[in-house]
């Protein structure tokens, strides 16, 4: 009686309570200490995705001459996306005739990668010459870059990115769970023994998603020559194939190669990896970007860079894992490879020949089947000589409207041919063969 009476009291029942709650502490002590240690993103060094997109906004504002800024959206299902794309000429208000080497990069595909997109603004701020790079003579600069006409994807999964700013820093999927790089048609929906559906998700169907959409249509009007997917997770030059442990057979994969070698010289003082992604990454993958540019866009050199990777960090410590998070390491990244991408810009064009048609390319690979034509375009072609031919563009949901009107007309047509023919023989006497 005499312990009950103790353990009633309020001083021993607070003592009870305090007990319980260190208890508690040391107990889930373990979980909140791993949270508390994963590394946030530095807002010092980072912009946000709104911020970022509005810099490059104004970035174009003050160089209408050489940058223009496009806005395309998509929606499949209740679920929208929009991608920007920036287009560099240096002299684009000026009349020029001259077939141009094209080059098509794109950056963020993956939300949780935010450097890639940091460089996209750096090498912007750059073609703008409102930064420099060292060592590079700005009239040999002028001159390279009068050949070409670049197209940028500054942030391809900006759905993705928002949801690692709001705090899920390991998400690489886009806004509805769908790993944007395996949602490509080429060897679509493959799963290896080690898939992981939360980090490999490919869709319902190639294409499923808005993002792989626009990004298709972006391709396959523009017919780059050169195509680079900018990732980070290690420091790599792939090239194709992601799907299998082989690389192209040709000339085409000798100029691939050839390329990264000199930028893994010069660039990455040897320690970045070259070869397939497949080959080399230590998986396979399937249903990727780079695959289908080289595969079915017929691109002559496509290429998936890997520009940043932590080994050290925990694979739970995502931002670290993916991304500088000391000023340092941010601008020497950014400073590298800024450098490596002017140097395939001066070596590109270099690689194909003076001419810069793809005339190894039959033009017959280039037509597209009745899903893309339905999709709204025609594939934008180019004389052997580069001078554009005539590009019609029709309006996804005209063309389907049409399709599905000649459909109920060609069926209300085929019900009535088949009534006036049952009407017919229902009308039709009998005559009997007996005599009567």
């Amino acid at each position: 009686m005499a312990h009950l009476l103790l353990l009633s009291s309020p001083l021993s029942i607070s003592l009870c309570f305090f007990a319980w709650l260190q208890g508690f502490v040391v107990v889930h002590g373990n979980t909140n200490l791993t949270h508390s240690s994963f590394t946030p993103i530095n807002r010092n060094l980072y912009h946000s995705s709104g911020d970022l997109m509005e810099e490059i906004k104004a970035l174009v504002f003050r160089h209408p001459d050489r940058l223009t800024f496009d806005t395309i959206k998509s929606r499949n299902k209740g679920y929208s996306a929009e991608i920007a794309v920036v287009t560099y000429c240096r002299r684009r208000q000026e009349t020029d005739d001259r077939p141009k080497f094209r080059i098509l990069l794109s950056f963020g595909q993956h939300g949780r990668e935010l450097i890639t997109s940091e460089l996209a603004l750096r090498i912007l701020s750059i073609l703008s010459k409102e930064q420099f790079l060292p060592n590079l003579d700005p009239a040999s600069l002028d001159h390279t870059l009068d050949k070409l006409l670049i197209k940028m994807v500054p942030m391809e999964n900006i759905n993705g990115r928002r949801i690692v700013e709001a705090g899920d820093l390991c998400e690489r999927r886009n806004g509805r769970g769908v790993d944007l790089n395996r949602n490509w048609s080429v060897d679509w929906g493959k799963k290896e023994k080690d898939y992981d559906p939360y980090e490999e998700n490919p869709g319902t169907a190639p294409f499923s998603e808005p993002e792989t959409q626009i990004m298709r249509k972006v391709a396959m009007s523009f017919d780059p020559h050169i195509w680079v997917n900018i990732h980070s997770g290690m420091e790599a030059l792939f090239m194709p194939y992601d799907h299998k442990n082989t690389t192209p057979d040709g000339v085409s994969s000798h100029q691939m190669k050839s390329l990264l070698e000199e930028l893994n010289h010069l660039h990455c003082q040897r320690r970045c990896m070259i070869g397939s992604g497949g080959g080399s990454v230590g998986y396979l993958a399937h249903g990727t970007a780079t695959d289908y540019m080289f595969d079915i866009v017929r691109v002559p050199m496509a290429f998936t860079f890997e520009i940043y990777g932590d080994g050290a960090a925990s694979s739970r410590d995502c931002f670290k894992m993916f991304n500088p998070t000391d000023f340092g390491t941010f601008n020497r990244v950014l400073n590298e490879w800024s450098a490596a991408f002017f140097t395939i810009f001066k070596l590109g064009p270099n690689q194909l020949g003076e001419n810069y048609s793809k005339t190894s390319v039959p033009t017959l690979d280039k037509w597209v089947s009745i899903d893309e034509y339905l999709d709204g375009y025609l594939v934008e072609r180019s004389s052997r000589y580069g001078k554009k031919m005539e590009v019609l563009e029709l309006g996804m949901q005209e063309i389907r409207t049409y399709f599905r009107l000649f459909l109920l007309s060609s069926v209300l047509l085929l019900f009535m041919f088949c009534s006036r023919i049952s009407k017919g023989k229902c009308a039709r006497p009998i005559v009997s063969a007996i005599a009567l």
